[in-house]
């Protein structure tokens, strides 16, 4: 009988264990989600010289290595705007391993939500900018239209 107990009492130990661990590695990812956030924010208000050394360095560190930290790094890096170096196809690139972790990903996977929110949201603004393209097309075409018509009315000069 007292074997049983220890045996039980082991595994509700072990099992309590697996639970802090969860616990710790989602709250470790909670703050890896904000560190990240507070970082490009810093990043943003640098010279231009020294966002580049940034870049680099993030370039670097994920050529080293490929994981969910360095990658969602770099792909907030290339997605920040102003930057002489934005470059929204290469950080969705970056993230699109992760474009369905959101509905995939446990509770306990905060980075690899950050990541598919990001990738959503660069997708997003790439329809905005297909968007905004079409309609300056769009206004250029009536501009052109408008010139034509201005030009074959009577007393225009012609």
């Amino acid at each position: 009988m007292s074997r049983i107990a220890l045996a039980v009492l082991s595994l509700s130990a072990i099992a309590g264990c697996a639970q802090l661990s969860a616990n710790l590695a989602e709250r470790d990812e909670t703050r890896q989600v904000s560190d990240l956030v507070g970082y490009v924010q810093r990043v943003a208000a640098m010279r231009p010289d020294v966002q580049r050394r940034e870049l680099n360095d993030a370039n670097q560190t994920y050529a080293r290595d490929q994981g969910l930290y360095p990658r969602l790094r770099l792909a907030l890096l290339l997605s920040l705007p102003g930057t002489a170096f934005m470059d929204d196809a290469r950080a969705a690139g970056l993230l699109e391993p992760l474009a369905g972790a959101a509905a995939d990903a446990p509770a306990g996977a905060p980075l690899r939500q950050f990541g598919a929110w990001l990738h959503a949201q660069l997708g997003e603004r790439a329809r905005e900018q297909r968007k905004t393209a079409q309609l300056k097309e769009q206004i250029d075409a009536l501009r052109a239209i408008e010139r034509t018509l201005n030009e074959r009315r009577p007393g225009s000069g012609r």
